[in-house]
This record gives structure tokens, C-alpha cells and sequence, in this order.
């Protein structure tokens, strides 16, 4: 694959000899820079995919390792063009904290080359490592990007959530708090040639020196690989908020899948990496070279749920970097709405029946996933779009139509951003929808979609894993708001009355219900705006002309209703 005369086919070519002479220190201030270079800790990718890619499973099916990695929001992560806009704002609305927000930003989403910078006393620098990787907005735009990154700390950085950080991080304390919010721990004493590489199988001599001699790290089994808790490393994020005043005083759970997992059913049944990175229909090899199959290979796609972020990586692949292929994004996407489509949620309607000239109808939803729905950052929103029509089609009512904006018909947050919508029992009005989010309230009590402003969730009525028990769940993963004292909302699902007023329309009826959900709420991406930066400019400008696209029916349900019926 070419672009702009340049081969990305290997994407930061040579990138390896470099790190290990320089230990990817190019980019580091001069206080970073002080002193020897620390022992080389990571490599980037691509020397993985010489021998992790091109393979297939018995049954025939493509399983490559660096051909679905590539495509995910993992190898992504550094190049998503709506978290480089968040980072901007918050660092513009908080300027004295914006090393300190960059450094915790880089660790999850740029984390080989924070943890770089920090073994030689220094932080990451998100926005310096996009300068040096020529990945600016303004700077990228139009231009021919660099074959080589200017530093060897950029192609770190551009390398996201790769091979070489996960593979190498210890057991030591996973699931533990210290261990959370990028709190894991990777060796920084071995010589090049010594250091660990983990996997979930044992490995023979002869391909251990094969490893050794190609990449520098002597591979060993560590089963912790495929547990939930390597996973809730990077996965739960408590974030600190500031008053007014910006001094920092409390700390918000930002994202806690995991711990919601724990509350769950799932959590002795099944593992993150169960549902994130699912297993291969048939034995597969995990090396081209001299590799057996081998059961139960985790297929590395890293299935999650934001296919609309994928599509707009696709879409601006040139300004954005992209590295995968349109044909490997493609797969992803259709991987990715497949998954939510079949394993994310069920809605089905119960109770149909007419009241004069109104019509009654129960809409009961389920959580098909390990943990709430939607979960992890706050963005993120599930809704339900009722419609009732007549028998020629005439649209009688309708609740939580999407518009092409992103917003969502009658929700008071998408109209004014200092109000939310409720939680609701009963919805008997159209300027009413049924939407399972997250709202942050700041010190003073007003609404906000600022992290660093978060102090606490005022409404979280998202849809609860099977066997959570609201009444038991700690502070951090509480419900909140007027889904706690709803008896209909529970580990099982939500049952929501509607209360539908037909007027004369004596006819037929069909009646329709759709779960939706969407990665990036209006507001999230709007209220960016309150700050000019190239970052938010460029990603509210994606979203302006993508956000149409932006809504997934998770699942849906139909019913008739004949003119004399009084039960479904």
C-alpha cells in the first residue's frame, strides 16, 4: 500500500535498528534527556507482523494477528481524532494542569511511549509526539506524511496499544487499584536479549530461539493474558476533578467496566478477552514460521462497540495516519456492528392493548454484555425509538427519533446542554424518550461533559449486566438518579409503559421499537466547541459531516395491532 509516493506497507520502516541504538528518546525535553538512555523496553509492530501474520485456521479462515490488530481502536488509539480533541479541551480549560493531563492521557493510548518517557524521569507528550510523527492537524492536512517519524518516541507513540506493551506487562498486582488507570507493571532491568515476552501457550526451545534471535524477547507462557484483569489495567480510570478554581478535590470513576464485570453474573463465566477477543473457529497457528496449530487462539480483533470511530478512520485515513487497510477496516466494522447487533442487547414489546383512544404497550430491554450497557467513557448513550403508525403508514407517534445532526428528537441534554433528561417509568408524551447514559455534574452542581469538571454522576441509568444487584453495588458503580428507585429496572433488564395518544386513528396499527446506541452523544462532540483549537475543529468537523451515521439499532422489535384487538 502507497500514499503519497510513501510505503506503508511497513509503516515506520528501520524504526527498530533505531530504537535500539537510541532507546526512543528523540523527542524528550531537555530534563527527559538527562543522564544514559534506559535499557530498550519495546519495539514497534511491525517486527511483530514478520512472522504474526498471514495465517489461518484450519477451517481455512484468515486469522492474522497484525491484520486485525491494525484495523482495531487498540493500534487506533493514538490516532483518534475525537480523544485528541478531548485532550485539547481539557488542557485548554485546565492550562496549569495540561502536562500532568497529557501525561495521563498518553498512558493508556500512547503507552510505549510514556512509559519510555517515564523510566527516564520525563511524561508523555501527546500533542509533541503528533507534531514529531507529522500528524498535526494543521501541519497533516494535504501533506505527504513522513515514511520515518522524526523520533523514535513518535513511532511509539503512533504504535498505540501494540504488541510489545501488552505482551510485556507482569502479573504483579493486576486487579489491584494500584494497578488500574495504566498501573501496570513492565520489566525495566533486562538487557535487550533477556527480556520476557508473555503468551498464553507453552513454548518449545527451538521456536524460543528462533523468538530470541528475531525480536530480542525470550517468549513464556503467562496465562494472566486471558484474564479480565490485564485488561482493567487501562480499562478502569478514575479520573481527579477540580472546583472552580481549579484546584483538584475528589475523584470520579470515569470508566469502571471492569468493576461492573465483578458485580456481574459474568464474572464467573466469562472474561473480557471471552467476548473482546474471541476464539477462532477452528485450531490455528499463532506463527508463520514452523507454527502449529494451536486450540482455543484468541482471534486479535479486539471487538468492541465503536464501529462509527472505525468508519471515520476510514473515511480520513489520509489526514489521520491510518495504517490498515480499507479492505482491513471494512472487516472490522462489519465484525463490529455484527457483535453489537447480536450480543449487546434484546428489546422486545409486551402488553399491547387499547384504552379508548389510547394505546398501552410495555417495551422490556436487556443487557446481553458482562458489564452496564453502554459502559466505559461517558460519551456513550443507549436509547429507545418507539413509533406507532397506522395501517397506510401514517406516523402517529413517535419517541427517540435520531436526527442527522447526532442528536436525538426530544432530549432536553441535546437541546440545552445545562439540562438531562430523566429516567421514566412511564413515557405518555413524545417530547419524552427512554436514554440509558451517564450525566456529570461539576462542584457547583451544573452539567457538564468536562472530565476534569465531572465531581459525580447525577443520572446513571444504564443497562445493568445479568445478576447485578443495584441495592448492593459499591458508590463507584451505583445506578443514580430516578433509575434506583425504578422496581422495573434491575439485573434483568428495564421495562418501560408507554402511553400512546391515538386520537380518532381507529384502524390497524403497527407498533415499532428499536434499541439504538451511539459512541460519541451530541453534546460530547459539540461542547468541544467551546474552545478553538485545530484538534476540536477538525474533529467537530468530522462529526458535522458523519454524525448521521453515527447510530447502531442494537435490536428492534414489530408488532400489529388490529383495530378491535385489546391484547398483543
Amino acid at each position: 500500500m502507497k500514499r503519497s509516493g510513501v510505503d506503508l506497507s511497513v509503516p515506520v520502516a528501520g524504526v527498530t535498528a533505531l530504537l535500539l541504538a537510541v532507546a526512543g528518546l528523540g523527542t524528550l525535553s531537555a530534563q527527559q534527556a538527562e543522564g544514559p538512555p534506559p535499557a530498550p523496553l519495546f519495539t514497534t509492530h511491525q517486527d511483530c507482523l514478520a512472522c504474526h501474520n498471514a495465517l489461518r485456521d484450519a477451517g481455512g479462515a484468515d486469522v492474522s494477528i497484525g491484520a486485525s490488530w491494525r484495523a482495531s481502536m487498540m493500534a487506533n488509539s493514538a490516532r483518534d481524532p475525537y480523544w485528541q480533541a478531548a485532550v485539547r479541551a481539557e488542557a485548554l480549560d485546565h492550562p496549569e494542569l495540561q502536562a500532568a493531563i497529557e501525561d495521563a492521557c498518553a498512558t493508556c493510548h500512547m503507552p510505549m511511549a510514556r512509559f519510555m518517557a517515564t523510566a527516564h524521569g520525563g511524561q508523555g507528550q501527546v500533542f509533541a509526539s503528533l507534531a514529531a510523527a507529522g500528524l498535526s492537524p494543521g501541519a497533516a492536512a494535504g501533506a505527504a506524511l513522513p515514511a520515518v517519524p522524526t523520533s523514535t518516541q513518535a513511532a511509539l507513540a503512533l504504535d498505540g496499544v501494540s504488541c510489545a506493551l501488552c505482551h510485556q506487562i507482569q502479573p504483579d498486582g493486576l486487579g489491584g487499584h494500584d494497578s488500574f488507570g495504566g498501573g501496570f507493571v513492565v520489566d525495566r532491568e533486562q538487557a535487550p536479549a533477556e527480556r520476557r515476552i508473555f503468551g498464553p501457550y507453552e513454548v518449545e526451545a527451538g521456536l524460543s530461539t528462533i523468538m530470541r534471535s528475531s525480536s530480542r524477547f525470550v517468549p513464556e507462557q503467562g496465562t494472566h493474558l486471558q484474564e479480565s484483569e490485564l485488561c482493567a489495567s487501562c480499562h478502569t480510570l478514575y479520573t481527579e476533578f477540580t472546583d472552580r478554581a481549579g484546584r483538584i478535590v475528589g475523584e470520579l470513576p470515569e470508566q469502571v467496566p471492569y468493576i461492573e464485570w465483578l458485580h456481574s453474573d459474568y464474572r464467573d463465566t466469562r472474561s473480557c478477552q471471552d467476548c473482546h477477543m474471541p476464539v477462532a473457529a477452528a485450531d490455528a497457528p499463532i506463527s508463520s514460521v514452523l507454527g502449529e496449530p494451536r486450540e482455543e487462539f484468541s482471534r486479535h480483533v479486539f471487538r468492541g462497540g465503536n464501529s462509527y470511530m472505525l468508519r471515520v478512520l476510514r473515511r480520513y485515513r489520509d489526514e489521520l495516519g491510518v495504517v490498515a487497510t480499507n479492505e482491513e477496516l471494512d472487516a472490522t466494522i462489519s465484525d463490529t456492528e455484527r457483535n453489537l447487533q447480536s450480543n449487546a442487547g434484546r428489546v422486545r414489546l409486551e402488553g399491547i392493548r387499547r384504552s379508548g383512544s389510547r394505546l398501552e404497550a410495555e417495551v422490556v430491554v436487556e443487557n446481553l454484555t458482562g458489564h452496564k450497557l453502554p459502559s466505559a467513557y461517558p460519551s456513550r448513550r443507549a436509547w429507545l425509538r418507539l413509533r406507532v403508525r397506522g395501517a397506510d403508514g401514517t406516523l402517529l407517534f413517535a419517541s427517540g427519533a435520531p436526527e442527522l445532526d447526532g442528536s436525538i428528537a426530544g432530549n432536553d441534554n441535546d437541546a440545552d446542554a445545562r439540562r438531562f433528561e430523566p429516567h421514566y417509568e412511564i413515557i405518555d408524551s413524545a417530547g419524552q424518550v427512554q436514554i440509558y447514559e451517564s450525566i456529570m455534574v461539576d462542584t457547583e452542581g451544573e452539567v457538564t461533559t468536562g472530565l476534569l469538571f465531572g465531581s459525580r454522576y447525577v443520572k446513571d441509568n444504564r443497562l445493568l449486566p445479568a445478576g447485578f444487584d443495584k441495592a448492593t453495588a459499591s458508590a463507584d458503580i451505583a445506578v443514580q438518579g430516578g433509575a434506583s428507585s425504578d422496581g422495573d429496572f434491575t439485573g434483568a433488564g428495564d421495562r418501560v409503559r408507554y402511553s400512546v395518544e391515538l386520537g380518532d386513528a381507529g384502524g390497524d396499527l403497527v407498533v415499532e421499537v428499536e434499541l439504538l446506541y451511539q459512541t460519541i452523544a451530541f453534546r460530547w462532540a459539540q461542547n468541544l466547541s467551546r474552545h478553538a483549537a485545530p484538534e476540536i475543529d477538525r474533529f467537530v468537523g468530522y462529526y458535522d459531516d458523519t454524525a448521521g451515521e453515527s447510530p447502531v439499532v442494537l435490536a428492534s422489535d414489530r408488532a400489529e395491532v388490529p383495530a378491535l384487538s385489546t391484547s398483543r
